[in-house]
């Protein structure tokens, strides 16, 4: 399975292994685990657990280790963006999924790791693990949309055992909702963050786009990463730091 790609968390998600250890059995299960994490946690499945504690069925006893890990972490990025990020919006269902999915597709390189995994890239719409190199000296290349010209790219980052997460309007329209007032964010075209985990860089980026304008400074002051933001006006706004291939 060197490549290998299925629709999982309503994305496509991809993951180009480069070891030469035959790793079919490890790719296999780091995609059932991704299936589990949609099964359970996804919010537009009235069984989930996250739908079933939503509406009261479950106490906050009653809730797995996993997912009160991801509560936690909401709660976090919520408490550092001023409460900007929210997983509970006022009038509609409670919604993780800004944490769930870098934090199960981080999860899911973690246990390839585990198994010596250690020249791979696992894609999910977008956001993106690496580890290793593709070939000996050269990064992985990831390729950023342009939130204009959906068949062009703004840039291309070089990544090595780090992640990279987008948050933009281009796919699925306003769905990024500001969580100081319950309306879609404004004022960002794009957000990407570089990030050694993607649990942290897709949550930043999610933050950074809800906070809008407001965000570029305050992704500038988050310590150990670093950014590319387009806002509205078409001005880009990049960290010195940011590695382009």
């Amino acid at each position: 399975m060197p490549r290998h790609v299925e629709y999982v968390m309503g994305l496509p998600v991809s993951l180009d292994l480069r070891d030469e250890a035959d790793l079919t059995s490890a790719a296999a299960e780091a995609f059932a685990w991704l299936h589990e994490v949609d099964n359970r946690f996804s919010p537009f499945k009235a069984d989930s657990e996250v739908s079933r504690y939503g509406r009261g069925q479950l106490s906050p006893a009653d809730l797995s280790e996993e997912l009160d890990e991801v509560l936690s972490l909401c709660a976090y990025y919520e408490d550092i963006s001023g409460g900007a990020f929210t997983a509970r919006i006022p009038g509609h269902d409670l919604d993780p999924c800004a944490v769930v999915k870098g934090w199960a597709v981080q999860r899911a390189a973690d246990r390839l790791h585990a198994v010596g995994a250690r020249r791979f890239c696992l894609n999910a719409g977008g956001d993106v693990v690496t580890s290793g190199e593709p070939e000996p000296g050269r990064p992985w290349r990831v390729g950023i949309r342009h939130p204009e010209q959906p068949q062009e790219v703004c840039a291309v980052l070089a990544s090595q055992d780090g992640a990279v997460a987008t948050s933009a309007a281009y796919e699925r329209g306003a769905h990024i909702l500001d969580g100081r007032t319950g309306q879609p964010a404004t004022g960002l075209s794009s957000v990407t963050v570089v990030a050694k985990d993607l649990t942290h860089a897709d949550a930043l980026a999610t933050a950074t786009f809800a906070l809008g304008t407001d965000g570029i400074a305050w992704a500038a002051e988050q310590p150990g990463i670093e950014v590319l933001i387009i806002d509205e006006n078409r001005r880009v706004h990049r960290s010195p730091g940011l590695t382009q291939a």
